[in-house]
């Protein structure tokens, strides 16, 4: 099975940013400096070596239809700062605030409180105000019992700490920093692999085994903010990519200069057993599996050789992945 025969057409994906890219761009004003596909919009708040405000928007996709099937509604908020924040953080940005978007089929106050509640820890570990949102009820166009949510997260960055393109160079390295399950990406495939098994756990036919499946694909995204604001802080980085939809390679190419190539060396790490049972549920090859997962590497951080050590040292997990050697691919596997 593939990313495909679940529903999700990536081509037109890329189709629909090539239709929208001169309109965005359309839009623009000289305090713009980021151009589309980078991990946040970059806009200077004066003239050259201003201040930089970073903004990112993002959801957690159909993880919400996993979480509706038992109402465990629990860790989703925390997924969501992790999708918006630990894109910022991408850029070297401090996080200063936080907006939410609610869409349900039925207003239900415990619900909302229970969403709102896992954004705030994830938030207040980074440090992030959460000044603002919106809870819009949709009935007839969504099921009482169905949720949708999209975050909007806005940083600050003086251009001397920024971290990104420019500052990677031949002979870095590129570390690991792990993720030990599917954060929030891929589940519509996710989905269409286990449907008797999330049809099973909604009506009480579930197995031991398979409500431990599900425990796995619930569990919440790591935040990497916190340690990746420390490793800003102490120079310790050129540049970071998010892996999200995409897959590792492709999210890491985002981050990696023209006539320069991040190559990774599968070997490097074993992937969390999630990830294997996945593959061999679904029949889904590797070159699916590789596009549409994290496959237990949530952050790749590109680093000078004289700082591997320090970050390897700083973060339970991590692991040394791959390097950067001049090439013309921006990324890609050994």
């Amino acid at each position: 099975m593939d990313y495909q025969q679940a529903g999700v057409d990536l081509v037109n994906a890329e189709e629909a940013v090539k239709a929208i890219s001169a309109l965005v761009k359309s839009t623009y004003n000289p305090q713009v400096i980021s151009d589309l596909g980078g991990f946040g919009g970059l806009f200077r708040l004066g003239d050259e070596g201003a201040p930089v405000l970073v903004a990112t928007t993002d959801g957690v996709g159909t993880k919400t239809e996993v979480a509706r099937v038992a109402g465990r509604w629990e860790g989703i908020g925390q997924d969501l700062v992790a999708m918006c924040l630990d894109d910022l953080v991408c850029t070297g940005a401090r996080p200063l605030f936080f907006l939410d978007y609610i869409a349900v089929g039925k207003n239900e106050p415990s619900l909302i409180a229970t969403l709102v509640a896992s954004m705030a820890t994830a938030l207040k570990s980074a440090n992030t105000a959460l000044i603002g949102g919106e809870i819009a009820e949709h009935p007839g166009s969504m099921a009482p019992d169905q949720v949708d949510l999209a975050g909007f997260a806005v940083g600050l960055v003086d251009p001397a700490t920024a971290i990104g393109p420019e500052r990677v160079a031949a002979g870095d390295r590129i570390i690991g920093l792990p993720s030990p399950n599917l954060r929030s990406n891929g589940f519509s495939l996710v989905r269409a692999v286990y449907a008797d098994l999330l049809s099973g756990v909604k009506d009480g036919r579930a197995s031991t085994r398979e409500h431990t499946l599900y425990e796995a694909l619930i569990e919440p995204s790591v935040l990497y903010a916190p340690i990746m604001l420390e490793f800003v802080d102490r120079s310790l980085l050129h540049a970071a990519s998010h892996t999200t939809g995409g897959g590792l390679v492709n999210n890491l190419a985002r981050v990696i200069p023209e006539g320069l190539s991040a190559v990774i060396d599968p070997n490097a790490w074993r992937w969390p057993s999630i990830f294997t049972q996945l593959m061999e549920d679904g029949a889904i090859s590797l070159d699916e599996m590789r596009r549409t997962f994290n496959l237990g590497v949530g952050m790749a951080l590109v680093v000078a050789p004289t700082h591997v050590t320090t970050v390897l040292g700083s973060y339970p997990g991590a692991v040394e992945i791959g390097h950067v050697l001049e090439g013309d691919e921006r990324a890609r596997w050994s």
